[in-house]
């Protein structure tokens, strides 16, 4: 009887609103009967879009999804604002009337939000303080000081400006660490108007785009088959090594090159075709050294 491999490698799923990413590890868990199961960047309960997920030796590789690039599209809508800066919390502050914006007085203020920026992420958010999540401490009766930070924003795109129910509709390509709720509510303010996000889907992360994304149920479909080779989801440069370091690479060991003038700080190492890890490269000593072996 052939001993049946553990699954192993990277998942484009499709989160619906209502589900937190927990949730949706969890689903994928039943669905391949394994335990080794994480995600990369986190999204809201509220929120929908692409969730890459790693199953079994390909959790080690997440930090490398994490920090790839994403792309969103967010719907917000003018007039009032709340604590969290989206529609699940109450309102914080609500105009009785104003008037709406026209398209092109909100593209000429979208130029501000672009390039590296500066923002202040809600309190209502995942990241973690004293290693608790300041959501939970804001859910607590915590009082919390959120540091601001830089983000990039390299396309803000304006598609509808509605103004029968005082919306508008971006399209946003940005950084890691980007919060999109904190751009609604910066927006509003430059507008001179209260905003909150109603909407939002991601659509990508990296190389994993939401027309590609499988359902909960199209995963209990197509099982382990609908898992990703991880090396060509991380969107790294590849280096061939020698095949006869492949050995000790996987030991963790460093191989010389002196062919080599210069590599990127990170990058995909094969050997005779098979991917084995990720790797670095030191300059001084001209040596690609082994930061992460992929063993299935």
């Amino acid at each position: 009887m052939t001993e049946q491999k553990a699954p192993a490698g990277f998942l484009n799923i499709l989160k619906p609103p209502g589900m937190s990413s927990h949730d949706i590890v969890g689903a994928v868990r039943r669905v391949l009967h394994t335990k080794k199961v994480g995600h990369a960047g986190t999204l809201d309960p509220g929120a929908a879009g692409v969730l890459p997920v790693a199953v079994g030796p390909a959790t080690r590789l997440i930090e490398y999804l994490e920090h790839a690039d994403k792309s969103y599209r967010a719907e917000m809508q003018l007039g009032y604002t709340t604590a969290s800066g989206d529609d699940l919390s109450p309102v914080t502050e609500r105009l009785a009337t104003f008037t709406m914006p026209t398209a092109e007085q909100v593209k000429a203020v979208l130029p501000r939000f672009m390039g590296r920026i500066t923002q202040t992420p809600s309190a209502y958010s995942a990241i973690k303080i004293n290693g608790q999540r300041a959501c939970d401490r804001m859910r607590q009766g915590e009082q919390v000081e959120m540091s601001s930070r830089e983000v990039v924003i390299h396309r803000l795109e304006l598609l509808a400006c509605r103004t029968a129910d005082h919306t508008l509709l971006l399209d946003v390509d940005c950084s890691r660490g980007t919060y999109i709720r904190s751009l609604c509510t910066d927006l509003g303010q430059a507008l001179g108007i209260p905003a909150v996000m109603t909407f939002l889907v991601r659509t990508r992360v990296g190389d994993f785009r939401l027309a590609d994304a499988l359902t909960l149920e199209e995963l209990a479909e197509k099982g382990a088959t609908a898992l990703l080779p991880p090396a060509q989801m991380l969107s790294l440069p590849r280096y061939d090594l020698r095949p006869d370091r492949a050995k000790a690479f996987c030991n963790g060991l460093s191989t010389s090159d002196w062919h080599v003038k210069s590599l990127p700080a990170a990058f995909t190492v094969y050997a005779d075709g098979q991917f084995l890890g990720i790797g670095t490269w030191d300059a001084a000593q001209r040596e690609v050294k082994a930061v992460k072996v992929y063993r299935v």
